[in-house]
Protein backbone atom coordinates (compact mmCIF):
# COMPACT_ATOMS: atom_id res chain seq x y z
CA UNK A 1 0.00 0.00 0.00
CA UNK A 2 2.71 2.25 0.83
CA UNK A 3 3.70 2.34 -2.56
CA UNK A 4 0.79 3.25 -4.32
CA UNK A 5 0.03 5.96 -2.13
CA UNK A 6 3.55 7.89 -1.18
CA UNK A 7 3.96 11.12 -2.63
CA UNK A 8 7.28 12.97 -2.86
CA UNK A 9 7.87 16.27 -4.60
CA UNK A 10 10.84 18.46 -5.22
CA UNK A 11 11.59 21.84 -4.22
CA UNK A 12 13.20 24.42 -6.21
CA UNK A 13 14.74 27.10 -5.01
CA UNK A 14 15.76 29.83 -7.76
CA UNK A 15 19.59 28.79 -7.68
CA UNK A 16 18.01 25.94 -8.89
CA UNK A 17 15.85 26.74 -11.22
CA UNK A 18 18.47 28.45 -13.12
CA UNK A 19 19.98 25.71 -13.70
CA UNK A 20 17.14 23.69 -14.91
CA UNK A 21 16.86 26.74 -17.41
CA UNK A 22 14.28 29.05 -16.44
CA UNK A 23 15.92 31.58 -18.25
CA UNK A 24 16.45 30.08 -21.40
CA UNK A 25 14.64 32.73 -23.39
CA UNK A 26 14.68 30.85 -26.92
CA UNK A 27 12.53 27.86 -25.15
CA UNK A 28 10.81 30.15 -23.18
CA UNK A 29 9.13 31.34 -26.69
CA UNK A 30 8.65 28.15 -28.16
CA UNK A 31 6.74 26.79 -25.19
CA UNK A 32 4.79 30.20 -24.97
CA UNK A 33 3.72 29.43 -28.27
CA UNK A 34 3.07 25.64 -28.10
CA UNK A 35 0.89 26.65 -25.05
CA UNK A 36 -1.13 29.58 -27.09
CA UNK A 37 -1.70 26.78 -30.06
CA UNK A 38 -3.14 24.34 -27.08
CA UNK A 39 -5.09 27.38 -26.42
CA UNK A 40 -6.82 27.90 -29.24
CA UNK A 41 -7.63 24.18 -29.46
CA UNK A 42 -9.50 24.80 -26.10
CA UNK A 43 -7.08 22.08 -24.01
CA UNK A 44 -6.69 24.25 -21.19
CA UNK A 45 -8.77 25.54 -17.89
CA UNK A 46 -8.11 28.58 -16.13
CA UNK A 47 -10.83 30.16 -13.60
CA UNK A 48 -13.68 31.53 -13.01
CA UNK A 49 -16.93 30.95 -14.71
CA UNK A 50 -15.24 31.10 -18.47
CA UNK A 51 -12.32 29.20 -17.39
CA UNK A 52 -10.54 32.20 -18.75
CA UNK A 53 -9.63 34.04 -15.11
CA UNK A 54 -6.84 35.97 -14.24
CA UNK A 55 -7.30 34.77 -10.83
CA UNK A 56 -8.32 35.50 -7.08
CA UNK A 57 -7.24 38.26 -6.04
CA UNK A 58 -7.21 39.95 -2.18
CA UNK A 59 -6.92 43.80 -2.08
CA UNK A 60 -6.66 46.41 0.91
CA UNK A 61 -8.70 49.17 2.04
CA UNK A 62 -7.40 52.86 2.06
CA UNK A 63 -7.67 53.34 5.72
CA UNK A 64 -7.99 49.84 7.16
CA UNK A 65 -10.27 49.64 10.69
CA UNK A 66 -7.98 47.01 11.69
CA UNK A 67 -4.90 48.57 12.75
CA UNK A 68 -3.17 45.26 12.36
CA UNK A 69 -4.18 45.45 8.00
CA UNK A 70 -1.70 46.13 5.41
CA UNK A 71 -3.09 49.14 4.06
CA UNK A 72 -3.52 49.70 0.26
CA UNK A 73 -0.68 50.98 -1.63
CA UNK A 74 0.63 50.88 -5.25
CA UNK A 75 0.83 46.98 -6.04
CA UNK A 76 -0.42 45.63 -2.55
CA UNK A 77 -2.21 42.91 -3.27
CA UNK A 78 -2.01 38.78 -2.85
CA UNK A 79 -3.12 36.67 -5.37
CA UNK A 80 -3.33 33.36 -6.58
CA UNK A 81 -3.42 32.00 -10.27
CA UNK A 82 -4.31 28.81 -11.13
CA UNK A 83 -4.78 26.97 -14.84
CA UNK A 84 -4.91 23.49 -16.37
CA UNK A 85 -2.81 22.67 -19.61
CA UNK A 86 -3.24 19.93 -21.85
CA UNK A 87 -1.54 18.97 -24.55
CA UNK A 88 2.03 17.23 -23.64
CA UNK A 89 1.87 19.00 -20.50
CA UNK A 90 -0.89 17.39 -19.07
CA UNK A 91 -0.25 19.35 -15.42
CA UNK A 92 -2.07 21.88 -13.22
CA UNK A 93 -0.70 24.32 -10.95
CA UNK A 94 -0.84 27.56 -9.46
CA UNK A 95 1.46 30.87 -8.80
CA UNK A 96 1.00 32.52 -5.49
CA UNK A 97 2.56 35.74 -4.94
CA UNK A 98 2.08 38.61 -2.75
CA UNK A 99 3.03 42.38 -4.59
CA UNK A 100 4.09 45.58 -2.71
CA UNK A 101 5.58 48.46 -4.43
CA UNK A 102 7.23 49.28 -0.74
CA UNK A 103 9.03 46.11 -0.96
CA UNK A 104 11.83 47.73 -2.99
CA UNK A 105 12.75 49.86 0.00
CA UNK A 106 13.49 46.87 1.84
CA UNK A 107 15.93 45.59 -1.19
CA UNK A 108 13.31 42.96 -2.18
CA UNK A 109 11.25 42.26 -5.31
CA UNK A 110 8.02 44.24 -5.75
CA UNK A 111 6.51 40.79 -6.52
CA UNK A 112 7.21 37.93 -4.26
CA UNK A 113 6.00 34.22 -6.01
CA UNK A 114 6.10 30.42 -5.52
CA UNK A 115 4.41 28.42 -8.08
CA UNK A 116 3.11 24.61 -6.96
CA UNK A 117 2.96 22.29 -10.08
CA UNK A 118 0.63 19.44 -9.52
CA UNK A 119 -0.74 15.93 -11.02
CA UNK A 120 -3.65 17.38 -13.39
CA UNK A 121 -5.27 13.69 -12.21
CA UNK A 122 -5.05 12.90 -8.27
CA UNK A 123 -3.69 17.02 -7.99
CA UNK A 124 -1.02 15.01 -5.70
CA UNK A 125 2.43 18.01 -5.92
CA UNK A 126 5.09 17.28 -7.78
CA UNK A 127 7.37 20.45 -7.45
CA UNK A 128 7.12 23.62 -5.12
CA UNK A 129 9.21 26.27 -7.01
CA UNK A 130 10.95 29.95 -6.30
CA UNK A 131 8.66 31.46 -9.50
CA UNK A 132 10.09 35.15 -9.37
CA UNK A 133 12.46 34.06 -12.45
CA UNK A 134 9.78 31.89 -13.85
CA UNK A 135 7.08 34.75 -13.97
CA UNK A 136 9.37 36.91 -15.38
CA UNK A 137 10.58 34.96 -18.09
CA UNK A 138 7.22 33.76 -19.24
CA UNK A 139 6.03 36.96 -19.51
CA UNK A 140 8.63 38.53 -21.41
CA UNK A 141 8.17 35.69 -23.51
CA UNK A 142 4.91 36.46 -24.77
CA UNK A 143 5.89 39.37 -26.36
CA UNK A 144 8.60 37.65 -28.10
CA UNK A 145 5.97 35.04 -29.49
CA UNK A 146 3.85 38.45 -31.04
CA UNK A 147 7.15 39.66 -32.25
CA UNK A 148 7.69 36.35 -34.28
CA UNK A 149 4.39 36.16 -36.10
CA UNK A 150 3.51 40.22 -35.75
CA UNK A 151 6.91 42.40 -35.97
CA UNK A 152 8.54 43.03 -39.35
CA UNK A 153 11.66 40.51 -39.91
CA UNK A 154 13.77 42.97 -40.51
CA UNK A 155 13.09 45.03 -37.46
CA UNK A 156 16.09 46.77 -35.76
CA UNK A 157 15.24 49.42 -33.34
CA UNK A 158 13.40 48.85 -30.06
CA UNK A 159 11.98 51.23 -28.08
CA UNK A 160 11.39 50.67 -24.25
CA UNK A 161 9.44 52.65 -21.66
CA UNK A 162 10.70 50.84 -18.02
CA UNK A 163 13.87 49.50 -17.98
CA UNK A 164 12.98 47.04 -14.95
CA UNK A 165 12.92 43.13 -15.21
CA UNK A 166 9.79 43.21 -17.14
CA UNK A 167 11.97 45.18 -19.96
CA UNK A 168 14.53 43.68 -19.89
CA UNK A 169 13.30 40.05 -20.54
CA UNK A 170 10.95 41.83 -23.55
CA UNK A 171 13.91 42.52 -24.42
CA UNK A 172 15.16 39.36 -24.86
CA UNK A 173 12.29 37.69 -26.13
CA UNK A 174 12.50 40.11 -28.71
CA UNK A 175 16.08 39.34 -29.66
CA UNK A 176 15.00 35.83 -29.88
CA UNK A 177 12.35 36.36 -32.44
CA UNK A 178 14.19 39.60 -34.40
CA UNK A 179 18.36 38.76 -34.28
CA UNK A 180 18.74 41.58 -36.47
CA UNK A 181 17.99 44.44 -33.65
CA UNK A 182 21.01 46.57 -32.77
CA UNK A 183 19.26 49.56 -31.37
CA UNK A 184 17.38 50.03 -28.24
CA UNK A 185 16.09 53.59 -26.94
CA UNK A 186 15.18 53.40 -23.18
CA UNK A 187 13.17 55.81 -20.59
CA UNK A 188 13.23 54.56 -17.19
CA UNK A 189 12.18 56.99 -14.15
CA UNK A 190 15.75 56.45 -12.04
CA UNK A 191 19.10 56.43 -12.73
CA UNK A 192 19.41 53.28 -10.67
CA UNK A 193 17.28 51.02 -13.06
CA UNK A 194 18.89 52.72 -16.10
CA UNK A 195 22.48 51.49 -14.84
CA UNK A 196 20.94 48.08 -14.45
CA UNK A 197 19.23 47.77 -17.66
CA UNK A 198 22.39 49.49 -19.76
CA UNK A 199 25.01 47.05 -17.62
CA UNK A 200 22.60 43.91 -18.43
CA UNK A 201 21.77 44.79 -22.49
CA UNK A 202 26.17 45.59 -23.01
CA UNK A 203 26.97 42.11 -21.82
CA UNK A 204 24.07 40.42 -22.52
CA UNK A 205 23.86 41.53 -25.62
CA UNK A 206 26.71 42.97 -27.17
CA UNK A 207 25.35 43.14 -30.95
CA UNK A 208 23.01 46.03 -29.44
CA UNK A 209 25.51 48.70 -30.61
CA UNK A 210 23.46 51.54 -30.27
CA UNK A 211 21.39 52.04 -26.83
CA UNK A 212 20.37 55.43 -26.36
CA UNK A 213 18.80 56.73 -23.13
CA UNK A 214 15.76 59.28 -24.11
CA UNK A 215 14.05 61.79 -22.01
CA UNK A 216 10.13 61.77 -23.62
CA UNK A 217 7.78 59.44 -24.30
CA UNK A 218 8.08 60.34 -28.59
CA UNK A 219 11.44 59.69 -28.13
CA UNK A 220 10.63 55.91 -27.59
CA UNK A 221 7.86 55.49 -29.62
CA UNK A 222 9.28 57.45 -32.53
CA UNK A 223 11.29 55.57 -35.68
CA UNK A 224 11.31 52.03 -33.36
CA UNK A 225 10.19 49.08 -35.35
CA UNK A 226 9.16 47.45 -32.02
CA UNK A 227 7.53 49.68 -29.19
CA UNK A 228 6.93 48.48 -26.08
CA UNK A 229 6.08 50.43 -22.26
CA UNK A 230 7.03 47.74 -19.06
CA UNK A 231 6.50 50.20 -16.64
CA UNK A 232 4.31 50.43 -13.50
CA UNK A 233 2.15 52.87 -11.68
CA UNK A 234 -1.22 53.31 -10.25
CA UNK A 235 -4.44 52.68 -11.55
CA UNK A 236 -7.84 55.00 -11.39
CA UNK A 237 -6.80 58.28 -13.69
CA UNK A 238 -6.84 57.24 -17.20
CA UNK A 239 -4.99 60.50 -18.35
CA UNK A 240 -2.01 59.85 -15.89
CA UNK A 241 -1.11 56.49 -18.16
CA UNK A 242 1.79 56.54 -20.49
CA UNK A 243 0.37 57.73 -24.27
CA UNK A 244 1.29 56.22 -27.24
CA UNK A 245 0.43 58.97 -30.34
CA UNK A 246 -0.29 57.55 -33.98
CA UNK A 247 1.69 60.70 -35.34
CA UNK A 248 4.79 59.17 -33.80
CA UNK A 249 4.30 55.50 -34.59
CA UNK A 250 6.36 54.54 -37.89
CA UNK A 251 4.42 52.55 -40.52
CA UNK A 252 4.76 48.72 -39.73
CA UNK A 253 5.48 49.32 -35.95
CA UNK A 254 4.78 46.17 -33.84
CA UNK A 255 3.27 47.39 -30.28
CA UNK A 256 3.58 45.13 -27.50
CA UNK A 257 1.95 46.21 -24.52
CA UNK A 258 2.09 43.97 -20.95
CA UNK A 259 2.14 47.14 -18.80
CA UNK A 260 -0.32 50.17 -18.62
CA UNK A 261 -0.63 52.56 -21.48
CA UNK A 262 -3.17 54.76 -22.90
CA UNK A 263 -3.93 55.19 -27.06
CA UNK A 264 -4.85 58.29 -28.78
CA UNK A 265 -7.83 57.73 -30.62
CA UNK A 266 -5.88 57.92 -33.87
CA UNK A 267 -4.57 54.82 -32.57
CA UNK A 268 -7.48 53.30 -31.44
CA UNK A 269 -8.56 53.75 -35.17
CA UNK A 270 -9.94 50.30 -37.09
CA UNK A 271 -6.83 50.03 -39.61
CA UNK A 272 -4.69 49.36 -36.41
CA UNK A 273 -4.63 45.81 -35.87
CA UNK A 274 -5.54 44.98 -32.05
CA UNK A 275 -4.48 41.47 -30.98
CA UNK A 276 -4.74 39.36 -27.53
CA UNK A 277 -3.16 37.00 -25.58
CA UNK A 278 -6.31 35.04 -25.10
CA UNK A 279 -9.72 37.12 -25.77
CA UNK A 280 -10.89 35.07 -23.07
CA UNK A 281 -9.30 36.78 -20.36
CA UNK A 282 -10.53 40.10 -20.92
CA UNK A 283 -13.80 39.15 -21.38
CA UNK A 284 -13.49 37.65 -17.97
CA UNK A 285 -12.02 41.06 -16.77
CA UNK A 286 -14.76 42.74 -18.15
CA UNK A 287 -17.28 40.27 -16.29
CA UNK A 288 -15.50 40.72 -13.23
CA UNK A 289 -14.43 44.88 -13.36
CA UNK A 290 -16.26 47.66 -12.64
CA UNK A 291 -16.35 49.97 -15.58
CA UNK A 292 -14.93 51.40 -17.57
CA UNK A 293 -12.47 48.26 -17.36
CA UNK A 294 -9.38 50.51 -18.24
CA UNK A 295 -9.30 52.39 -15.06
CA UNK A 296 -8.88 49.77 -13.08
CA UNK A 297 -6.92 47.51 -14.88
CA UNK A 298 -4.64 49.36 -17.49
CA UNK A 299 -3.69 46.64 -19.60
CA UNK A 300 -4.98 48.49 -23.32
CA UNK A 301 -6.67 45.42 -24.26
CA UNK A 302 -9.27 46.81 -21.33
CA UNK A 303 -10.05 49.75 -23.26
CA UNK A 304 -10.55 47.40 -26.52
CA UNK A 305 -13.24 45.92 -24.74
CA UNK A 306 -14.55 49.60 -23.33
CA UNK A 307 -14.13 50.58 -26.90
CA UNK A 308 -16.54 47.67 -27.45
CA UNK A 309 -19.12 48.91 -25.29
CA UNK A 310 -18.76 52.37 -26.46
CA UNK A 311 -20.03 51.38 -29.98
CA UNK A 312 -16.30 52.76 -30.97
CA UNK A 313 -15.48 49.13 -32.55
CA UNK A 314 -17.24 45.51 -32.89
CA UNK A 315 -15.66 42.28 -30.86
CA UNK A 316 -15.33 40.82 -34.48
CA UNK A 317 -12.20 43.35 -34.87
CA UNK A 318 -9.91 41.72 -32.07
CA UNK A 319 -7.96 39.11 -32.94
CA UNK A 320 -6.56 36.25 -30.84
CA UNK A 321 -2.43 35.72 -30.40
CA UNK A 322 -3.64 31.65 -30.29
CA UNK A 323 -5.44 31.52 -33.59
CA UNK A 324 -2.57 32.86 -34.86
CA UNK A 325 -0.12 30.42 -33.45
CA UNK A 326 -2.22 27.62 -34.49
CA UNK A 327 -2.01 28.79 -38.07
CA UNK A 328 -6.09 29.61 -38.56
CA UNK A 329 -5.52 33.23 -38.73
CA UNK A 330 -2.44 35.36 -40.35
CA UNK A 331 0.17 36.53 -39.01
CA UNK A 332 1.95 39.75 -40.50
CA UNK A 333 0.12 40.86 -43.58
CA UNK A 334 2.43 43.72 -45.31
CA UNK A 335 5.65 45.81 -44.18
CA UNK A 336 3.30 48.91 -43.51
CA UNK A 337 0.15 47.79 -40.75
CA UNK A 338 0.72 48.50 -37.09
CA UNK A 339 -0.13 45.86 -35.20
CA UNK A 340 -0.54 46.11 -31.20
CA UNK A 341 -0.39 43.14 -29.16
CA UNK A 342 -2.31 43.38 -25.35
CA UNK A 343 -0.33 41.19 -23.00
CA UNK A 344 -2.81 40.46 -19.95
CA UNK A 345 -0.35 37.01 -18.64
CA UNK A 346 -2.16 34.06 -18.15
CA UNK A 347 -1.82 31.45 -15.68
CA UNK A 348 -1.31 28.98 -18.55
CA UNK A 349 1.76 30.27 -18.93
CA UNK A 350 2.94 29.47 -15.59
CA UNK A 351 1.98 26.04 -16.06
CA UNK A 352 3.47 25.32 -19.42
CA UNK A 353 7.30 26.72 -17.96
CA UNK A 354 6.99 25.63 -15.11
CA UNK A 355 6.32 21.74 -16.57
CA UNK A 356 9.28 22.17 -18.82
CA UNK A 357 11.56 23.89 -15.84
CA UNK A 358 10.15 20.47 -13.88
CA UNK A 359 10.67 18.29 -15.95
CA UNK A 360 14.60 19.46 -16.36
CA UNK A 361 15.10 19.48 -12.82
CA UNK A 362 14.13 15.68 -12.90
CA UNK A 363 16.15 14.74 -15.38
CA UNK A 364 18.92 16.09 -13.71
CA UNK A 365 19.08 15.43 -10.40
CA UNK A 366 18.10 18.99 -9.63
CA UNK A 367 16.20 20.00 -6.38
CA UNK A 368 15.34 18.93 -3.40
CA UNK A 369 12.86 15.61 -2.60
CA UNK A 370 10.81 16.30 -0.14
CA UNK A 371 7.84 13.93 1.26
CA UNK A 372 4.33 14.73 1.80
CA UNK A 373 3.65 11.19 3.69
CA UNK A 374 4.17 7.60 2.92
CA UNK A 375 1.04 6.93 3.70
CA UNK A 376 -1.97 9.49 4.43
CA UNK A 377 -3.49 9.63 7.72
CA UNK A 378 -7.38 10.67 6.91
CA UNK A 379 -8.85 9.19 3.63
Amino acid sequence: MSETTKIDFIYLSEPDMIKAGVMDMNGCVDTMEEMFALLHKGDYRMAGPNNDSHGAMVTFPEQPEIPTMPRHTPDRRLMAMPAYLGGDYQTCGVKWYGSNIENREKGLPRSILMFTLNDADTGAPLAHMSANLLSAYRTGAVPGVGARHLARKDSKVVGLLGPGVMGKTSIAAFMAACPEIDTVKVKGRGQKSLDSFLTWINQTYPQITNVQVVDTLEDVVRDADIVTYCNSGETGDVSTYPIVKREWVKPGAFISMPAYCRFDSELEENDVRKVMDNIGLYEAWHEEAPKPVHMYIPIIGCRFMDMIDEGLMSKDQLEDLGAICAGTSPGRKNDDEIIVLSVGGLPTEDVAWATKIYRNALEQGIGVSLNLWDTPVLR
